[in-house]
């Protein structure tokens, strides 16, 4: 169970720095935008590879049964389709639950200095943000309040991967405090901090 976030970034502050605000992300399993395109791919992709691993499971004890097939042909050619399953799989169930628990583990802050963002599935890792070299700040606010601001420019194609664990993506993220309650009021802050940090 997450601890309540100030006291964990409070661990986190320098002498003399004052915590502005916290929070984490939302919570548990949700769809994003970006799903419009993920989830389709992720349904042919996973869809093709479990169609051709179950043919390769039905062709090999019949190529088998008639002597047409070199005996190593019975094991490594079964096993040569199970990773593109295991991908598919892991893209059409498996990254919505690791995108939860990496959410579940993730803490923000702004500081009258910094932003600090504490993450990590298997080991923590903390990235701050300077306020007087933070540029392109981007508030994304939905109909109930809640929001993602975005912490740079964004990367082309790259930005519609923001807040995934789509495989590959993290190394291109701009960072963000995705998908916090009250976004605006927290962007307001962090403009106010900015401004009188410069």
């Amino acid at each position: 169970m997450l601890r309540d976030p100030s006291t964990e970034i409070s661990e986190l502050l320098d002498p003399g720095e004052k915590l502005l605000w916290s929070g984490v992300p939302r919570q548990g399993v949700f769809l994003r935008g970006s799903d419009i395109l993920l989830i389709p791919f992720s349904l042919l992709w996973g869809g093709f590879a479990i169609f051709w691993e179950a043919s390769v499971l039905v062709m090999v004890p019949r190529a088998s049964s008639h002597g047409n097939a070199p005996p190593f042909f019975n094991y490594i050619f079964p096993l040569f389709g199970l990773p593109f399953v295991v991908i598919g799989l892991y893209l059409i169930f498996g990254r919505f639950f690791v995108d939860s628990a990496i959410r579940g583990r993730t803490v923000y802050a702004i500081t009258d200095r910094r932003i600090i963002i504490r993450s990590g599935l298997f080991s923590r890792s903390t990235k701050s943000l300077n306020l007087r070299t933070l540029s392109d700040v981007t508030l994304s606010e939905k109909d109930d309040g809640r929001g993602t601001i975005t912490l740079g420019p964004s990367v082309g194609i790259y930005s519609m991967f923001q807040g995934t664990s789509w495989p590959g993506m993290g190394r291109h993220a701009v960072p963000i405090l995705d998908s916090i309650a009250d976004a605006k009021a927290a962007y307001e802050i962090l403009r106010r901090a900015q401004h009188t940090a410069g």
